[in-house]
């Protein structure tokens, strides 16, 4: 079982796209950014979905703003990981922060752990909507959806078609109030679009850091006079120094771990 993931598996390389994408359609949401995960709500329907009825959802709040109302949330969670056995210790501290990046790293082992209980595969039995709402609290992400349509619903209804010239002609001016109510509109959502375009730029850069922080030290690590010789170092070496990104250098580094094991082995042998 994937409990305790170690920081350079696989899972930790998962993109903040297709986690959202994940956690959108396997609930039926509309989150645009890992922060909005921040409350816990959502890991907990994500588990709940996992193990259908194992989260009380009557106590998880998927209207909470406040960190208090988030810790509630994340006590939730961490009493059905008691339950349910997952040895996994949640940073409550730094997740109610909101910080995109110890979300995300959350979110990654969350999805891992998920998908090997079900192998990834989603259960169409769970209705996610409905559990949502047995506790009463839709939460604002509900609502937002709700907004969105009914928002959409507004510009379609007041956008001048190509086939009505008569109220062209009859009312000019109360249309070309439209006209500029709707383009003022547009620079709005363009300006916000502009906005969250940067923001995810800005989440993607610090991954980036984050990671190739990571490969640094590790880097370092294996270049200490007392490893660099090592078998294992020199395979470790391989993958980061790997110049071909079509190709997994792996295969290559097992290789060379079983090749210098057989080596050792001889000498032994001979001596």
């Amino acid at each position: 079982m994937a409990s305790n993931i170690g920081m350079m598996d696989s899972a930790y390389f998962v993109g903040r796209n297709e986690i959202l994408t994940w956690i959108n359609n396997c609930l039926q949401l509309n989150l645009s950014r890992i922060e909005e995960a921040a409350s816990g709500a959502v890991q907990c329907q994500m588990i709940d979905m996992t193990y259908p009825g194992a989260v009380p959802m009557h106590k998880v709040n998927f209207d909470a703003k406040t960190e208090y109302d988030m810790i509630q949330n994340y006590k939730v969670l961490q009493e059905v990981f008691n339950k349910l056995k997952i040895e996994k210790h949640i940073e409550v501290n730094r997740l109610v922060k909101s910080r995109p990046l110890d979300n995300l790293e959350f979110l990654q082992w969350l999805k891992r752990y998920c998908d090997s209980v079900n192998g990834g595969i989603m259960n169409e039995n769970y209705n996610p909507v409905e559990r949502r709402c047995k506790g009463g609290k839709g939460g604002p992400t509900m609502k937002g959806c709700q907004k969105v349509a009914k928002s959409l619903q507004t510009n379609n209804m007041h956008s001048p078609g190509s086939g009505d010239p008569v109220e062209l002609r009859s009312k000019p001016g109360k249309n070309s109030a439209t006209g500029g109510a709707n383009s003022s509109g547009e620079i709005q959502a363009l300006s916000k679009e502009i906005t969250d375009l940067k923001m995810s730029v800005d989440v993607l850069e610090k991954e980036r850091d984050f990671y190739f922080a990571k490969l640094r030290d590790i880097e370092i690590f294996c270049q200490m006079p007392e490893l660099e010789d090592l078998p294992m170092a020199a395979a470790i070496k391989m993958i980061l120094y790997a110049a071909d990104a079509k190709e997994s250098a792996l295969a290559e580094a097992q290789e060379y771990i079983y090749q210098s094991k057989r080596t050792d082995a001889e000498d032994e042998n001979e001596e």
